[in-house]
């Protein structure tokens, strides 16, 4: 059995030469079986050992006998003590999946801490085949199928070929001592109900059964190694990144639900969520999704997403424009130039005495020009909120901004994004590159120019 366990690590590539690895030793059989495997192919090893607390006398026991085989082989241990409970209680999950968090946090630190290149886990082939029918019981995709693989970043999986007969054969034969879990032969628990009534079934049914499907894993994870090779390559030809805007034309998609799901579960959306999206994408438009951290539009022709607190996290709400004061029109140009140079972005102002040959300058809609006199400084930048009203240039009336948007079918990204520029009085200036307000435009009347430009 050493022979195979090295091999599996060298075809694998899960020890490199050098690295040292951090053992989760529990005192269970596959755990203490590991552990004196790595020991015995001379790999440089550490112990970690959790004590959960779920099980009285017998959990302090597990930590002793840990510490003792320790002890008398001369490897470093280190251990952990949590209230398992309460932290199922108050985070709202099952004790087992508490268990696990709680576990892997703690892994993830002794890692980081103490400068370990791996961790090694026991998980074994039964461990592997219990896995599959989880997944496939709650509804699982070829991802959750394929179940678990030999190495997962810095956690790796040496005895995923062994068999639970095969890992215990070993401990016997070899004088390996081990503490029995009692809770392994409890059916409260989902993956004991696979492990002592489903797949002893599945035996009966065939005698090789538990091979058939640890194959049917294998070739599960190649072909999913395979088709997340051409989803990537898929998704890299349709979607359209301009910043934190990812876009899809509603055509790419071609109706297809799985095609949107591995796009979408990306930015955390769920299965049940592209279903809906899927049932609109071709009827409607304007429908909002949501996901923790995202926001995704079916818009006229695109699906978009973007970050949901897109507006204020990117709002520069300090930003105050000040008058830059000029004599004449005739310095105008050497001004720009050294206001430029000096602002590595954002918005700017001139103000400058009006000639009589003055031209407005329609061709750069990142440049608004207005009557000075009637603008209160400082002038500040920010996003559309709700009420927001302006009388666009040309209109004797005001305007929603929100209409002002529809009017040119905005995206729901481009609302979040556009910028708004307001005076001291937060009275709208100009919906930065698209209109100024009718009521600071230049007329005949006015002396002074107030010429604001977007960086």
């Amino acid at each position: 059995m050493i022979r195979k366990f090295q091999q599996y690590i060298e075809d694998h590539n899960l020890i490199g030469k050098d690295e040292c690895v951090l053992v989760a030793l529990s005192g269970g059989v596959d755990s203490m079986v590991l552990a004196e495997l790595l020991r015995r192919s001379g790999y440089d090893i550490a112990f970690a050992h959790c004590n959960f607390h779920l099980r009285g006398d017998e959990s302090d026991g597990d930590e002793r006998f840990v510490c003792d085989y320790a002890e008398r082989v001369g490897v470093e241990l280190f251990v952990k003590h949590f209230d398992t409970t309460q932290y199922a209680e108050n985070h709202k999950i099952s004790i087992e999946m508490a268990a696990r968090e709680l576990r892997y946090s703690w892994f993830d630190e002794l890692l980081k801490e103490k400068g370990f290149h791996k961790l090694a886990v026991a998980h074994h082939a039964d461990d592997q085949i219990e896995t599959f029918f989880i997944n496939l019981l709650r509804g699982s995709g070829i991802k959750g199928l394929k179940a678990m693989q030999p190495a997962n970043g810095l956690y790796i999986r040496p005895l995923l070929w062994a068999s639970r007969e095969e890992i215990k054969n070993f401990a016997v034969e070899n004088g390996i001592e081990w503490r029995e879990d009692r809770t392994n032969q409890e059916t409260v628990y989902f993956r004991n109900k696979i492990r002592h009534e489903l797949l002893p079934v599945l035996d009966e049914i065939k005698s090789d059964a538990r091979e058939k499907i640890g194959l049917s894993v294998e070739y599960l994870a190649s072909e999913n190694q395979l088709y997340r090779k051409l989803i990537k390559e898929k998704l890299s030809h349709i979607e359209r990144i301009d910043g934190v805007l990812h876009s899809i034309k509603k055509s790419d998609f071609e109706g297809n639900l799985q095609l949107l799901f591995e796009w979408a579960r990306g930015f955390g959306f769920s299965f049940s969520q592209c279903e809906t999206i899927m049932s609109v994408i071709c009827s409607e438009s304007g429908r909002e999704f949501y996901s923790a951290d995202y926001q995704l539009v079916v818009e006229k022709n695109t699906v978009e997403i973007f970050p949901k607190d897109l507006g204020e996290r990117s709002e520069p709400r300090s930003l105050s424009i000040s008058e830059h004061v000029i004599a004449t029109e005739a310095q105008r140009s050497g001004a720009i130039s050294r206001i430029s140079s000096e602002s590595s972005g954002g918005v700017n102002s001139l103000i400058f005495e009006k000639s009589d040959d003055f031209k407005l300058e329609k061709s750069n809609p990142n440049i608004a020009q207005l009557d000075a006199d009637k603008i209160k400084f400082p002038l500040k930048l920010r996003h559309w909120c709700q009420g927001d009203r302006f009388r666009p240039l040309g209109m004797h009336g005001s305007k929603l901004v929100s209409d002002f948007f529809n009017d040119l079918n905005f995206s729901a990204f481009q609302k979040k994004t556009t910028y708004i520029l307001t005076d001291a009085d937060d009275k709208i200036i100009w919906i930065v590159g698209h209109r100024i307000d009718d009521g600071f435009k230049i007329t005949n009347k006015t002396t002074r120019i107030c010429e604001i430009y977007l960086h």
